[in-house]
């Protein structure tokens, strides 16, 4: 009896892990799009489906401006521990997103106040999704993360125009041909340690995902150094994603007195 109680106990567990937060986010894009002129823009996510209603009710909605008048400086660096490994991954043309996918809780993880979040896939969003003092920029990657208990934790790169991001380097080849059409291709094994954050200074506040169902309590950390991605790189990505996402940045959502926090050494 004891065994069996001890296996019931490990499927619980397994199925949990198994049961990523990311599957939160929407994958058909042809629920929603981006356009201004849309009824499945984003003006109206939250009136497509009842499970969408925080899109539109929501009060911790991302993505936000990060502005100084409402930043809380934190004098100190709070090291964030990330421990990333290579492993197999997928690099998926979503319609409305390039996405790299990593085999399920494989890939490594951050922790975060103790709690372990373990990276389940990046994309990106061009123009950028989050604002610095007004400023958007050329693009922007979420590297996307789920605790065993489905709590999402997002760290976010921003890049402006210059020099060619090694990175995407690696990938765009890939992301060429799958243009204009939902496919997967195997990548191999793909270490995300190669994705080079640089810096001591981040932004932290509490949001949402920023597609439907826009699910809230999203712990977010966005880098201060801003990155260089060459002009190619970003409109392959454009390209390579259906029309009416070559532009894929969700308006800016406001803030309602919520705390922006930036952590660094006399950050």
């Amino acid at each position: 009896m004891k065994n069996q109680n001890f296996l019931i106990f490990v499927v619980c567990i397994v199925l949990q892990l198994t049961s990523s937060a990311t599957a939160q986010e929407v994958e058909d894009e042809r629920e929603f799009d981006y356009l201004n002129n849309s009824e499945k823009g984003p003006r109206h996510w939250g009136e497509i489906k009842k499970e969408w209603e925080a899109c539109r009710n929501g009060t911790l909605q991302s993505p936000i401006d990060l502005t100084d008048r409402r930043v809380k400086l934190i004098r100190k660096l709070v090291q964030m521990k990330k421990i990333y490994k290579p492993c197999n991954a997928t690099v998926k043309n979503r319609g409305h997103d390039i996405s790299l996918q990593w085999e399920e809780f494989k890939a490594g993880s951050i922790q975060i106040n103790g709690t372990n979040y373990f990276l389940q896939q990046a994309h990106w969003h061009s123009p950028s999704e989050h604002t610095i003092n007004g400023r958007r920029y050329d693009l922007e990657l979420h590297m996307v993360h789920a605790s065993p208990d489905q709590k999402v934790a997002v760290i976010g790169l921003l890049y402006k125009l210059g020099h060619p991001d090694h990175f995407l380097s690696k990938l765009i080849g890939d992301v060429m041909s799958m243009s204009n059409q939902k496919a997967e291709r195997g990548m191999g094994v793909i270490d995300p340690s190669e994705i080079k954050m640089g810096g001591k200074k981040y932004y932290r506040y509490l949001g949402s995902l920023t597609v439907p169902p826009c699910t809230e309590g999203v712990i977010w950390t966005i880098n201060k150094k801003i990155r260089t991605v060459s002009r190619g790189q970003v409109e392959l990505l454009r390209e390579a994603v259906h029309d009416y996402a070559e532009v894929n940045a969700r308006p800016v959502q406001p803030l309602n007195r919520r705390d922006i926090h930036l952590y660094g050494p006399s950050a």
